[in-house]
């Protein structure tokens, strides 16, 4: 049966485009479904949902599409300023940053912002929510990398890096997390908060994504997507993607083969099928469409019925080693409303200055 996803992209035009991609031929086609013009300066970030996609843009605001109804949904606007990051945690919230130093946590229910963080002195660059729900990372123009409980919306704790990040990412499985800076990918353990090893590009780096929890695919400001081994730390695979720079990666996976999408300032998303296995070939070309618009961010859309289950909240946690101890009793966790919050913000309440809850 062929597999229902659509390809959604954003663009230095301000155009959100969506392409339902047929999957079913060995060729696959993309197909133009929507456009979505309703930001009015550069798109800066997407996110897809199974039932939402949304977009950050220079505009300072974040615009909802219903991917069911095929309708605009509105805007979120409480940042100040241009939104750098979108991340959905299942189906129920999104976490959205920005250059004014906020991370947000929205509840898809009724798009109310449910929590509002200080995180950063400077520009949010980039956030990555852990797997099971209950932790965040976050990274910024103030030279740190910091951890958030979600459960509460606390700080659990900062590390100071000696530059600035632009992006961070969890692995999988949630054992592992990278931090980019520049043209290196730093490889951190959960257990220790602490760097295992160090990769480096030979340009700067745009985009990452994990294939499983030990490939990265890295594009950097080149036409090559490098495929590295984070156990090995080294590079098992590179392919030369495009005819410009790679502006974003994604990927998928199908039933026997994972499929990595990869968005150009050359207009074009490419489809590029990949076996995971111990000797990585390069990958082969599935299918490519041109937007003819110069592409900025990239997200793949995949409806699915995946069921999170409700857990207990997790205990304060002080240091990287109580929360390793907390996430590994749990793979998933859903974040109920009154879980992640003490004081949610979208409520009017009648409080003294200078009184606390």
């Amino acid at each position: 049966m062929a597999a229902v996803l659509e390809l959604i992209a954003g663009s230095y035009e301000q155009v959100t485009f969506g392409y339902r991609v047929k999957t079913d031929e060995k060729e696959w086609t993309a197909k133009a479904n929507f456009t979505h013009h309703a930001h009015t300066a550069s798109i800066s970030a997407v996110a897809a949902s199974e039932r939402f996609v949304v977009t950050g843009s220079k505009d300072e605001t974040i615009q909802l599409y219903d991917m069911k109804k095929k309708i605009e949904h509105g805007a979120l606007l409480h940042h100040d300023g241009t939104i750098s990051c979108l991340e959905f945690y299942g189906a129920s919230h999104l976490l959205s940053g920005g250059e004014d130093g906020l991370i947000c946590v929205w509840s898809t229910k009724k798009w109310e912002c449910l929590k509002s963080i200080k995180a950063h002195q400077g520009h949010v660059t980039s956030l990555s929510v852990h797997p099971s729900g209950k932790l965040a990372l976050s990274v910024g123009t103030d030279k740190t990398l910091r951890t958030w409980n979600l459960i509460n919306g606390r700080s659990a704790f900062i590390k100071n890096i000696k530059q600035n990040a632009h992006i961070v990412r969890w692995s999988p499985d949630g054992d592992k997390y990278v931090v980019v800076i520049n043209d290196e990918v730093n490889i951190y353990d959960l257990q220790t908060a602490s760097v295992t090893g160090t990769i480096k590009n030979p340009k700067r780096i745009s985009s990452v994504k994990f294939l499983n929890n030990s490939i990265l695919a890295v594009a950097g400001d080149d036409e090559i997507v490098r495929l590295c081994d984070l156990g090995e730390e080294k590079w098992v695979c590179e392919f030369k993607a495009h005819d410009t720079r790679v502006k974003a990666v994604d990927s998928f996976m199908m039933e026997d083969f994972c499929v990595l999408v990869t968005a150009s300032n050359d207009g074009f998303i490419k489809m590029w099928k990949l076996h995971l296995k111990e000797e990585l070939e390069s990958p082969t070309l599935l299918g490519e469409v041109n937007t003819t618009a110069r592409l900025t961010c990239l997200a793949v859309w995949k409806p699915s019925s995946v069921q999170q289950t409700a857990e207990e909240p997790a205990a304060e946690a002080t240091t990287s080693e109580d929360l390793a101890r907390e996430l590994s009793k749990t793979k998933r966790v859903r974040i109920a409303a009154e879980e992640v919050i003490l004081e949610d913000e979208s409520k009017p309440k009648k409080k003294k200055k200078g009184s606390r809850k």
